[in-house]
């Protein structure tokens, strides 16, 4: 069953272990819970429906209501654990084929409804929030449509209905022999849909490609017609309407059916890692690799203070210590930066990468430790967001967030953005721990994910207040020190305040032009990508 009020499947638990839990203290301060509210609670506040002409596709339940009201930021944390929600959905649709999204869209163009496209609810960046609004709110989830449509196996193209979450989309492409290797840290709950309306980038995209490699075409439902988008290999016939639709977040239109290029399984996957005796040697080794384009399928790398907060989360304090004498009798001591790296492909490949990858980190100062920690880290990968609720019940908040440059300004971003952050509550005498890893790697540049620990307040305004400071300063940093605004996490309304410092006024202009042309009366996701 999933959670009402967090991440992912009741049954699954994260502990903060003791060591950890010590760990922080020491950094960040005693911990201070806040109590939660409860469902009842929760159900109690949910107002009448403002809908007031009923339709066969449109739940007005309260609590499948409650359940499409926020998606998993932080700010979205907080308000379903103090159960203060704010506005809710007036009413969830729940269509299973195209017909039925242009069904909902006339029905809502007839009745002055604003329509909020939802996959699976694990936006990051308030994309999927009902906002006050005089008019009602229909949310527009696509859960139903989950099926595998088509499979051409000369062409390597799998037609999908986009409320496939990964799971459903690795099972039905595996069972033919296939993958689509889009592996997101969101992957057990998100959608394909909702991978290319934001432009979500999988954790094994130096093999299989980001989304705008691996969408081919589809279709698109908008108030202005059927969009409908043909795949072809490579085309010069004008700007490619792919471009329209990836990242547009449900501005455009709601994306019906996504075609996208599949591979073979491989034979074999094996990941790796190393430790590296600092972060200005780890820096020059990560980047040797990817510009040698040694054919891997996965890069990450920790700097000094993530690498000595997992091992510190990660348990087993006895092992972790073996570990740590072992590396620093190799010259990896304080400051050692752990590197994770996957191969993917045969056998014969695959050993090919794995000689090429330890010849170019050696001369770094690479210590290998084999396939143990590679193997944790993927039993473990999709793990991570679990954890918030252990750091919660502890008394403490955590939250993330990322950004793309190019590799001359990898470093002074990275170490403004951590600064920003570090020293964002100091006027209040609240300590951040913040710590990073290079996530997605790239011949130009690389991405930068952050992530941040600090206590609540003690109360959920004065939490939210903590957090909205420090977004803003890391956010601001960004902005001003040539980062993106996201490299994975999309826009939505939180970033949507400094895309312009990315894309120019004229390019906000361009954006708000496609909008109208689409979309006329406004009616799709207001506020989300352009502010309003």
């Amino acid at each position: 069953m999933r959670r009402w009020n967090g991440w992912g499947d009741e049954a699954t638990q994260v502990v903060l272990p003791a060591n950890g839990g010590a760990f922080l203290e020491a950094r960040v301060g005693t911990g201070q819970a806040l109590a939660d509210a409860s469902l009842a609670q929760v159900l109690a506040q949910v107002p009448a429906s403002r809908l007031l002409v009923r339709h066969p596709l449109i739940s007005l339940d309260a609590e499948v209501r409650v359940r499409h009201a926020r998606g998993q930021s932080l700010p979205d944390w907080l308000a379903m654990r103090s159960g203060d929600f704010g506005v809710f959905p007036d009413g969830v649709a729940l269509p299973e084929t195209p017909a039925q999204i242009r069904e909902l869209l006339a029905w809502a163009r007839q009745h002055d409804v604003i329509l909020i496209p939802y996959g699976g609810g694990t936006s990051v960046a308030g994309h999927i929030n009902p906002v006050e609004s005089e008019k009602p709110v229909l949310t527009l989830s696509l859960e139903r449509m989950t099926q595998l449509l088509d499979l051409d196996e000369s062409s390597l193209i799998a037609t999908f209905a986009p409320g496939a979450n990964g799971p459903q989309v690795e099972a039905q492409l595996r069972a033919r022999g296939y993958t689509l290797g889009h592996f997101p840290q969101s992957w057990e709950l998100s959608t394909l849909g909702g991978w290319v309306a934001s432009r979500s980038s999988g954790q094994q995209s130096l093999r299989y490609g980001r989304i705008e490699q691996l969408f081919a075409g589809g279709k698109v439902e908008t108030f202005a017609g059927t969009l409908e988008i043909p795949t072809f290999p490579a085309s010069a016939a004008g700007p490619d309407l792919r471009e329209l639709i990836l990242g547009s977040e449900g501005r455009f239109g709601v994306i019906s059916e996504v075609k996208v290029r599949v591979t073979k399984l491989a034979e074999q996957e094996k990941f790796f890692a190393v430790f590296l005796p600092s972060w200005q040697q780890a820096l020059a080794g990560i980047r040797a690799l990817v510009q040698a384009r040694v054919p891997l399928s996965m890069l990450r790398l920790s700097n000094a203070i993530e690498t000595e907060t997992q091992l510190a989360l990660a348990g087993h304090p006895e092992q972790i210590a073996w570990l740590e004498k072992y590396l620093a009798l190799r010259g990896a001591r304080a400051g050692k930066c752990m590197l994770t790296f996957g191969v993917t492909g045969n056998r014969a490949q695959n050993a090919l990468s794995v000689k090429q990858a330890k010849r170019i980190l050696r001369t770094q100062g690479g210590v290998f430790t084999g396939t143990l920690l590679g193997k944790k880290w993927a039993e473990n990968r999709f793990r991570f967001p679990y954890l918030r609720h252990g750091l919660w019940e502890a008394g403490y908040a955590v939250d993330t967030l990322e950004t793309a440059t190019d590799w001359s300004n990898v470093d002074n971003l990275l170490n403004k953005v951590e600064d920003s952050l570090r020293h964002g509550l100091s006027e209040e005498g609240e300590r951040v721990h913040v710590f990073t890893h290079l996530s997605h790697v790239y011949g130009q540049g690389s991405s930068i994910y952050t992530t941040y620990v600090f206590r609540p307040g003690s109360s959920y305004g004065e939490t939210l207040a903590r957090w909205s400071k420090l977004k803003q300063a890391a956010s601001r940093t960004i902005a001003d020190n040539r980062g993106t605004i996201s490299h994975q996490h999309g826009v939505g309304r939180d970033h949507a305040p400094y895309l312009q410092a990315e894309k120019g006024a004229l390019g906000i202009a361009a954006l708000r032009s496609m909008a109208q042309h689409f979309d006329p009366e406004g009616r799709l996701a207001p506020g989300v990508l352009l502010e309003d």
